[in-house]
């Protein structure tokens, strides 16, 4: 498998190595496939637990307290609330997002120097396409679903009506236009040992 390199400069957060970008959609197992990839040795740098690690910061809860005062009780942030307020006020979602991003550089490179001198990262992130970041990584894997196996998915999952399902996915760019902006495709149609067949095929390519 080729990897065209991106220059050091041109790369997502200048990261000395390449990036590996895992992303999908809403129940295409992306969580799974890279939890597999993790307990296989490969190093990971997840994009939501970056942000959670920017959430527990002292600058964090002094941000939001002065922001928004009633999504902290007992100087703690209270999630559930933090994130009604969040999707209720376009202003306050701004500010939340801008000041969470101006932070995620450095929680960043702190995660990739725990790794000893990797030949790539693996980068989870949900949101590749839609933050426009694709342009910033040195290869792209999507894990695949078709929107039918995704409604199905969804309703089991989170026990909630079709019509619901098929509205969460339509908030998202459809997996079938970022399948084709991928580099790799990991299929995820069928049951979990086909799935876990998928990607130890990919990584015996990917270490060519």
């Amino acid at each position: 498998m080729k990897i065209d390199k991106l220059e050091q400069e041109n790369r997502l957060h200048k990261a000395p190595m390449p990036i590996i970008a895992l992303t999908g959609g809403v129940a295409t197992g992306k969580s799974t496939v890279s939890d597999y990839l993790k307990n296989r040795g490969e190093n990971i740098i997840c994009a939501d637990k970056l942000v959670h690690q920017i959430y527990e910061k002292k600058e964090a809860y002094e941000f939001i307290s002065n922001l928004a005062p009633e999504t902290v009780i007992n100087n703690k942030i209270i999630f559930p609330k933090l994130r009604e307020v969040f999707f209720s006020n376009k202003d306050l979602q701004t500010k939340i997002e801008n000041f969470i991003y101006s932070h995620l550089p450095h929680q960043f490179t702190e995660s990739y120097k725990k790794f000893h001198n990797p030949q790539y990262i693996f980068y989870d992130v949900p949101l590749l396409f839609e933050k426009k970041l694709d342009q910033l990584v040195d290869y792209i894997v999507v894990v695949y679903s078709t929107p039918e196996k995704q409604v199905q998915r969804l309703i089991i999952r989170d026990s909630i009506s079709e019509d619901l399902a098929k509205n969460m996915l339509a908030k998202q760019i459809p997996i079938d236009e970022k399948k084709q902006k991928a580099n790799y495709i990991i299929e995820n149609n069928l049951d979990l040992e086909h799935l876990y067949r998928n990607i130890d095929h990919f990584l015996e390519e990917i270490k060519l």
